[in-house]
This record gives C-alpha cells, sequence and structure tokens, in this order.
C-alpha cells in the first residue's frame, strides 16, 4: 500500500511537471505573436503621427499658397486700378460738331525743377477740318510756360508738339510725400474766330498720379482744369518697403553686436566685414529709391540717417570691446 501511494505522488508531480512544460511552451509561442501585435501597434501610431504632420505640412503649404493668391491677385487689381485712373477727364465741348479736341498727355513730372512736360494733339472735327488736318489756320493758345501759342497751317497735318506747365504748392524734400498742384487751360481760333474745344487728359509718367480737382469751361470757349500731382502708389509702397529694410538691417547688426560684446568673443572678423558690407550696402539701397530724392529729405530722416549712425557705432563698440577682450586662445 505505502508503495502504490508512492506511485500516486510521483504521477502527480510528472503530471505537474507536464502542464508546466505546456505552459512554458504555450508562453514561448504567445510571446513573438505579443511581440508582433506590440511592433504593429507602434507601427500605426508612427503611421498616424506621420499622417498627423503630413496633413499639417499640407495646411501649412496650401495655407502660404492662398496668402501668395491672394496677394498678387490684390497686386493685380490695386494696378489696373492705378492704371485705369490714369485717363483723368474729358472737360469741354465735346457735343458740338465743329470743334476741336485737344489730347493732352503728360509725359514726364519734373519735381526738381517744378515743371510738368505734356504732350499736345489737336485733332479738328467738322467744318474745322478732318483725319488730323485744319480746314483753316488754327491758333491754340496754352498756359505753358514757354509755348503759349501753338499754330497749324491749314492743309497741313497736325503733328504733336510738348508743352510745359509749372507746378507749385511742394517742395521735393517731403519725398515720397511731396504734392503740387498745376493750372492748365486752352483755347483756340479759326479765322479770328473762337471754336469750341474739349480736352482729355492722360497721365503717361508711372511716378506720379494725377488727379483733376477743378475743370470748366466758360462762354469764351476757354477750357482749363487744375490737378493735384502726387507720388504714385507703387512709388509710395516701394520707399515705404525700403524705410522698413533699412531698420531691420540696422537692428540685426546692433543685435549682432550686442552678442558679440555680451559674449567677450573679441574680434569677430566675419562679423565685423558682415556690419561693414550692410553699412556701404544702405547708400546704393537709399539711391535706388524711386525718383531719385535729393540728400536730406525726409525720407532720410526717417531711416537712412539714422540706420547708418547706427551701424557706425556698432562696429566702432565691438572694435573697441574686441580690441581690450584678451584673445580667448591666450
Amino acid at each position: 500500500m505505502t508503495w502504490k501511494n508512492e506511485s500516486s505522488l510521483g504521477d502527480v508531480l510528472a503530471a505537474s511537471v507536464s502542464v508546466a512544460a505546456v505552459l512554458v511552451a504555450m508562453y514561448q509561442l504567445l510571446r513573438p505573436r505579443r511581440d508582433l501585435i506590440t511592433e504593429r501597434r507602434a507601427d500605426l501610431l508612427l503611421d498616424q503621427l506621420a499622417e498627423g504632420r503630413f496633413f499639417r505640412t499640407m495646411c501649412v503649404t496650401i495655407s502660404v499658397l492662398l496668402i501668395a493668391f491672394i496677394c498678387a491677385a490684390a497686386g493685380v487689381m490695386l494696378y489696373a486700378h492705378e492704371r485705369d485712373s490714369r485717363r483723368q477727364v474729358l472737360v469741354g465741348d465735346a457735343s458740338s460738331p465743329n470743334r476741336l479736341d485737344v489730347e493732352v498727355t503728360v509725359q514726364k513730372v519734373d519735381a526738381a525743377n517744378h515743371q510738368l512736360t505734356m504732350r499736345v494733339l489737336a485733332v479738328p472735327h467738322g467744318s474745322v477740318g478732318g483725319n488730323e488736318i485744319p480746314a483753316h489756320d488754327l491758333v491754340l493758345y496754352t498756359t505753358s510756360l514757354f509755348k503759349t501759342d501753338l499754330t497749324y497751317t491749314a492743309g497741313r497735318i497736325i503733328s504733336a508738339q510738348d508743352i510745359t506747365a509749372s507746378l507749385v504748392g511742394g517742395t521735393i524734400s517731403d519725398y515720397p510725400y511731396d504734392r503740387y498742384s498745376t493750372t492748365i487751360a486752352f483755347a483756340a481760333t479759326s479765322q479770328a474766330t473762337p471754336l469750341p474745344v474739349s480736352v482729355s487728359l492722360t497721365n503717361e509718367d508711372p511716378s506720379f498720379h494725377l488727379t483733376a480737382l477743378n475743370s470748366a469751361g466758360d462762354q469764351h470757349f476757354v477750357v482749363g482744369l487744375e490737378g493735384h500731382v502726387a507720388r504714385s502708389r507703387g512709388t509710395l509702397i516701394l520707399a515705404g518697403i525700403m524705410v522698413v529694410a533699412m531698420w531691420v538691417l540696422g537692428l540685426a547688426v546692433a543685435s549682432a553686436a550686442g552678442i558679440i560684446i555680451s559674449r567677450c568673443l573679441g574680434l569677430v572678423w566675419s562679423a565685423m566685414g558682415w556690419m561693414a558690407a550692410t553699412l556701404f550696402a544702405l547708400v546704393g539701397l537709399r539711391n535706388a529709391a524711386p525718383g531719385s530724392p535729393p540728400i536730406g529729405s525726409q525720407f532720410d530722416y526717417a531711416s537712412f540717417f539714422w540706420v547708418e549712425l547706427v551701424i557706425i557705432l556698432s562696429i566702432a563698440v565691438v572694435a573697441v570691446h574686441g580690441i581690450r577682450t584678451p584673445d580667448a586662445h591666450q
């Protein structure tokens, strides 16, 4: 009986060992599966993160392209508006069949000399003439500084002539916010008889914008208009960008000088070379301003003079501090 009990205990132990072996085998079989599941979850998480980054990148790219498109469209609309505004007014008696049309084109605004150069083309209609050929001798009277009478001979093709008007009420040193006014008037006669006159005005100077403020014609067939002359929108935008660019460069140089001094870096020749190059580059940038403003204009006092002074002081302070700072290698 004792032997049988011992055999039963051995069987139990053997069965226990067998179960343990089976459990170990199952664990060994399931462990790679669990690792595989973990790896797949990690890959899925990485894919989700990658998809999120890709989505954010696409959103940023689309936003940048959309902003660029909006800016370009706004620029085209602003240009179209400014282009259409160059053809200003049609004044005078344009309904009379027997009249003289005067097409005035502003060629150049000389703010330094306070002069406005215009090209005048007379076009007769009806009994006055046709096909740009007058039927009788014509005289066109203007308020030009030098040519007050423009004479056209009967039977000869009328050619365009240049006249000059004066600019008043402004100074070029206010660049880019200088403003002027001018007055232009015309009258015409044929065989000592006044003729109805109509005047059309077109501005071809891209640096200035001309606005007709007042226009009138009287019973003596005198047609005149008063114009307001100011810098064009493109000139104002570019001048503003140049002012901001100068200040950005000047503050960048001052910031670099502050870093060099605070860290006791000594004479950093590459940085000092960049500062000196910026100092002289600003001179070329200033001379590239549209309209060639004179030295000492409002444009210079707003940025150029101060930025040049900031850069010069930055270079001087860095040089003095570098000379007084011991070399790091020593």
